[in-house]
């Protein structure tokens, strides 16, 4: 697997710029397009399914925020594992240390399974002046994580990172409307990954999780170690909560008297 350079925008790639342009079932979503991307007009550019979970800005800007208090200083790589069309990527890449100019990671790497979308989050993030700031990777995200892992040396040069210094932020695809009428949402049935098979794959680093907004607290609390807390976030805009994220420290050997104790939000 290795990191991959401008794509082409595709005709599955739109800029609308009326109405009339949008299908009928975005069509709510095209008019909240300054919310989610303030450049809009400036080029950005989406698929039809990004517009269901693309991150708005003022979200992506403040949980990039909350990672960053999250995590220790030494974590230095941030994998963002489902890029979609760049929202997240492009915060993670605009991060500054408290002296507002230097960069807080290292290296931003962004995986995406589709190449038309991963070719609209490159131009997005060059719109914001950040795209050569990000490692680029079409492909599976679990199998990069399977790769990191256990066969390194089957990753490009500059995929190959520490773990012990990166973390990880995943906001997966929620699959089916339920999330959107379930009064708690279970997390179990979450398509195509649910709860348990991203935790298992992204235990060894801290990772964040961007889930639906009424997703069940108790399944999130299952996956650490009685006596360990973990940050759960709820995101509003303009009053309404758009989704939650957990923020989970990675999993430890040691016993839970020893663990740091992260406070629920």
């Amino acid at each position: 697997m290795k990191s991959v350079k401008k794509l082409p925008l595709t005709d599955k790639c739109y800029h609308w710029t009326h109405l009339g342009e949008v299908p009928w079932d975005l069509q709510k979503y095209w008019q909240q397009r300054y919310t989610i991307f303030p450049y809009y007009d400036d080029g950005i550019y989406m698929t039809e399914d990004a517009w269901y979970g693309v991150t708005p800005e003022p979200v992506a800007i403040n949980l990039v925020y909350d990672l960053v208090g999250f995590i220790n200083p030494d974590k230095r790589t941030v994998i963002d594992m489902f890029a979609g069309v760049g929202g997240n990527a492009i915060s993670l890449a605009m991060a500054t240390e408290e002296d507002g100019y230097t960069p807080r990671f290292d290296k931003v790497i962004a995986i995406e399974l589709d190449a038309s979308t991963l070719a609209c989050a490159q131009n997005n993030a060059n719109i914001y002046g950040v795209a050569d700031k990000i490692t680029w990777v079409l492909g599976d995200s679990f199998k990069f994580v399977e790769l990191l892992t256990k066969s390194p040396n089957q990753l490009g040069e500059d995929l190959r990172v520490d773990i012990a210094t990166t973390a990880i932020f995943a906001s997966p695809p929620w699959g089916g409307p339920g999330y959107r009428t379930d009064e708690i949402f279970d997390l179990s049935t979450m398509e195509p990954y649910n709860l348990a098979a991203l935790h298992e794959t992204y235990k060894i680093m801290d990772h964040a999780l961007y889930l639906p907004r009424t997703s069940d607290l108790r399944q999130i609390a299952k996956l650490v170690p009685d006596g360990v807390k973990i940050d759960v976030v709820q995101y509003c805009v303009e009053g309404a909560s758009k989704a939650m994220v957990a923020y989970i420290p990675a999993a430890t050997e040691k016993p839970a008297s020893e663990m740091p104790d992260h406070s629920m939000s």
